[in-house]
């Protein structure tokens, strides 16, 4: 195994809720910046009423993926005047199955010994060796959690279920790179919703767009307006009101989908999008299908659009597509215009 697997893990923190009703960032190793330390103890849900109570979630802010487990202290416990706690993981990786499972083992460890010590020592031998055993709080072993199967985690299935024909426009943003905004009050259900999506752009391989989590917080907005395409989930409903944020606006709960207006033009579909609209639609309904099967379909028909869209560019100077080039094939106004933007995302176009 690759040293760089297992180091890529960034910090460990706690917080606390004690019996006073007061939350506390009271440990961390090695560090975590004074902004980071901000957004994590708006996240851990300790902060708020707790009856928001939400055992473990993910996100992402300044390039940085953060894992937050909580956990309802019982009595008897070495933790006397703690009600609640959170470990809060930092890392460069996406991979919430890993480090939900790590965590777990964290927390075990915290309740039983009351202190960061041995749960330090936990993680500075996953840090070091990729992997953690105990007899009374589980194993834990890096190499079984492979970020693949954390990209395929998720259920296309369950998307294409619910908004049909028009999971083409989510497939479209993606493959343009758009700013897709999703909406729904339930922290979990944006979470599994969210973290689907970039799957529909297979080749990129690329979760680095991914904020599954986001609120309306000036900090938060500066860092998600850096990503110039991204996928982002916000509980809050006022997001519906910040057109500056989104190409697209998904509304979970109501199951309706919206383009902006100033993203209808790169966004118009035609033939080209219904037939791969159909190819969606047709897989995804397949019993016999799993959900990686579906990604492996629609992946095809990508790679059968790129390989059409380099040979157009390497017909030209500098292996670069121009829209005039383009407008020499005559394909129908709307396939123009999506292979057009496709071409930008994917650093085809000559600027």
């Amino acid at each position: 195994m690759a040293a760089s697997e297992h180091q890529l893990m960034i910090s460990i923190g706690l917080i606390e809720k004690d019996v006073n009703g007061d939350t506390l960032w009271v440990w961390c190793y090695p560090s975590v910046d004074p902004e980071l330390r901000q957004v994590l103890l708006s996240k851990c849900c300790l902060s708020g009423d707790t009856k928001d109570f939400h055992t473990f979630l993910f996100g992402q802010f300044n390039r940085t993926w953060y894992y937050i487990s909580t956990v309802e202290v019982q009595e008897p416990t070495a933790l006397k005047k703690v009600t609640h706690f959170s470990i809060v993981v930092t890392a460069k990786d996406f991979n919430p199955e890993k480090y939900a499972a790590l965590s777990r083992i964290l927390c075990r460890t915290y309740v039983k010994y009351g202190t960061p010590v041995k749960m330090l020592e936990a993680y500075i031998t996953v840090f070091t060796k990729g992997i953690c055993q105990s007899d009374e709080n589980g194993s834990f072993l890096i190499k079984d959690y492979d970020v693949r199967k954390a990209y395929l985690a998720g259920s296309i299935k369950d998307i294409v279920a619910q908004f049909g024909m028009e999971a083409i426009i989510l497939y479209t943003a993606l493959m343009l790179k758009k700013r897709v905004v999703v909406h729904h009050p339930r922290i979990e259900a944006l979470l599994e919703f969210t973290r689907v999506l970039p799957a529909l752009a297979w080749h990129r391989k690329d979760w680095s767009i991914l904020h599954p989590y986001v609120h309306l917080t000036d900090s938060e907005l500066e860092d998600l307006k850096k990503c110039s395409g991204y996928v982002a989930g916000f509980v809050d409903p006022e997001v519906s009101n910040r057109a500056d944020l989104f190409d697209v606006y998904v509304n979970l709960p109501e199951s309706a989908i919206t383009v902006s207006p100033s993203a209808k033009e790169s966004m118009s579909m035609g033939k080209l999008h219904k037939e791969i609209g159909r190819l969606i639609l047709q897989s995804a309904e397949d019993a016999e299908k799993s959900d990686s099967q579906v990604i492996k379909d629609i992946s095809v028909k990508t790679k059968e659009i790129l390989t059409n869209l380099v040979a157009l560019a390497e017909q030209c100077e500098d292996s670069k597509l121009t829209l005039e080039s383009l407008k020499e094939h005559h394909f129908p106004p709307a396939t123009e215009n999506f292979l057009f933007h496709l071409a930008a995302a994917e650093q085809l176009l000559r600027i």
